[in-house]
């Protein structure tokens, strides 16, 4: 039986993929398992120069993948499921979330923040709470696969960059973390430190065995509450899961204010914030 796994062609995204493909093997009702990688160009890809809400709205390292799942030509898609859309596209389906890692942002080049220093970041949402944090930063957009940022600090004499930890941690990047950021401090991405395997609704048996079912609540949890907001890459809007409890944020871009609220019911946590962006 042949498993055809869609991915983006970035080194970190193979990498991921890899990992899904392990959990995926193995002999099932009596089949071996072959998988086969196919690396597939996303719009994000094609463009790292705009910012992304130039590009389009949230998924534009998505759609193409979707696209081809839709289409017949892959199996299965594997994101970084901050990457994902806040609702499912019709018909398809997240069949697995495997374990989550590390859901934290990395501060790479400086183990602190200090008044003026130049940080490269796209995402707005660290942008408005980094300049929350510290209002005399200078908050520089930087795009680019990990490899490619790392190497643009240097380049561009920035004092850090802001990178997903897990996205380091997978590449064997660790030791580039100078500060990892608690959430209390500074709020990740919705489905941050997750993979989400995504199939032809009806088709969720074939990724069963990699679902982790804590890793699910919390990342749908997160998912949901953000699309209720209605955030998206051009909105300032985070949310995670901390296994008790659901805590989601809005804020002005430039960090002039913030709003938090936490629950354990994620529609209750996204009416309280509606109160701030309608």
């Amino acid at each position: 039986m042949l498993i055809r796994v869609g991915s983006r062609g970035s080194r970190l995204a193979l990498t991921q993929s890899e990992r899904a493909a392990e959990a995926l093997r193995g002999p099932r009702g009596g089949q071996s398992i072959e998988i086969a990688l196919v690396p597939i160009t996303t719009a994000g890809d094609r463009d790292r120069t705009k910012p992304f809400g130039q590009i389009g709205e949230r998924g534009v390292f998505v759609k193409e993948l979707e696209e081809a799942l839709l289409a017949g030509r892959i199996d299965v898609a594997v994101h970084s499921a901050k990457d994902m859309t806040s609702t499912d596209t019709e018909g398809l389906s997240v069949g697995a979330y495997p374990a989550r890692e590390d859901p934290r942002d990395a501060l790479c080049g400086a183990s602190e923040l200090r008044p003026g220093m130049r940080i490269g970041t796209a995402s707005v949402r660290r942008r408005a709470q980094l300049l929350a944090f510290e209002p005399t930063l200078s908050i520089e957009p930087l795009r680019g696969n990990i490899d490619t940022r790392l190497r643009k600090r240097g380049e561009r004499g920035l004092d850090a960059v802001m990178l997903a930890a897990c996205g380091l941690d997978r590449l064997g990047l660790g030791h580039e973390i100078g500060r990892r950021f608690d959430p209390e401090q500074l709020l990740p991405e919705a489905g941050q430190g997750a993979l989400a395997l995504q199939v032809r609704a009806g088709e969720e048996a074939l990724v069963a065995r990699a679902d982790d079912s804590e890793t699910r609540r919390r990342v749908e949890a997160e998912r949901h509450c953000v699309a209720l907001v209605g955030g998206g890459c051009l909105a300032p809007v985070a949310a995670h899961h901390d296994g008790a409890m659901l805590t989601a944020l809005v804020a002005d871009e430039d960090g002039t204010w913030i709003e938090r609220r936490a629950g354990t019911d994620a529609e209750a946590v996204a009416v309280e914030l509606l109160a701030f962006v309608r």
